[in-house]
């Protein structure tokens, strides 16, 4: 009967093989899968309640849902199942993530990754709920009072309606994260908050050139996104002038 393989360690200096890095790697993702799954088939069971909720905000505003084929209703829920699975397996992810990468991490570099992960995942579900409660409902509302003008009822794809909810809500979980890769960049001596003060103009177009580009082709969507933007935007010079005078404090008192 064989012994099975111990987990390889460090050798005296703290370092461990190639071959070390790719069985821990290998069994960190296997964690991550196995909690991935699970959070799966356990969401599958509610995936119902999930679609409910969405579609109780389109139908307060007139929006009526259908399905056109015979196993959409069943991909939907079993897309809103995966996403909501990642949602459940997303801290164990970072966790995963984090301590495969703490090894190699000095004291003040560890808690600055705590501290992005922790903000940037606030951010993070900050943009969602702006979604959820205020742009969205102002898209569906303002999208929808075009079929007075015409002899056309609103009949939604129930699979093109969640698509576009989670597009939007990926969008603004991004949008979202923009002061805190601002001040990440800022730490790393990578940005000055200068160059953000300096660029604010070009910025500005930029913005809404993006927007334009990852939002439905109507303007009220486009100016839905730009906007936070531009004010997130604002928000990173404010937080990058406060972590540069504060860094600056830092590097002079070790001097």
């Amino acid at each position: 009967m064989t012994r099975p393989k111990r987990q390889e360690k460090p050798n005296a200096e703290g370092r461990m093989s190639l071959s070390g890095h790719l069985k821990e790697l290998r069994n960190r993702a296997a964690v991550v899968l196995a909690v991935l799954l699970l959070g799966f088939v356990a969401c599958l069971s509610f995936a119902s309640r999930l679609v409910t909720l969405f579609t109780d905000m389109g139908e307060g505003s007139g929006y009526v849902f259908v399905y056109i084929a015979p196993q959409e209703l069943l991909m939907v829920y079993m897309n809103l199942a995966l996403i909501a699975a990642i949602v459940l397996a997303f801290p164990v992810l970072v966790y995963e993530i984090y301590s495969f990468c703490s090894p190699a991490l000095e004291g003040k570099q560890r808690r600055f990754v705590i501290l992005a992960l922790t903000i940037g995942t606030a951010f993070f579900v900050l943009g969602i709920l702006f979604a959820y409660y205020i742009s969205i409902p102002f898209m569906l509302g303002f999208l929808i009072q075009f079929t007075g003008e015409v002899n056309v009822s609103a009949s939604i794809s129930i699979q093109a309606y969640i698509s576009f909810l989670t597009t939007v809500f990926l969008i603004f979980g991004i949008v979202f994260e923009m002061p805190v890769i601002s001040v990440s960049l800022t730490g790393l001596g990578l940005l000055r908050p200068e160059w953000l003060v300096k660029g604010r103009k070009v910025m500005i177009v930029l913005i809404f050139v993006v927007a334009a580009v990852i939002t439905p082709p109507d303007v009220v969507s486009q100016v839905m996104v730009a906007l936070p933007m531009i004010a997130l935007y604002e928000l990173s010079i404010i937080l990058c002038r406060l972590f540069a005078r504060k860094k600056e404090r830092a590097d002079s008192d070790e001097d």
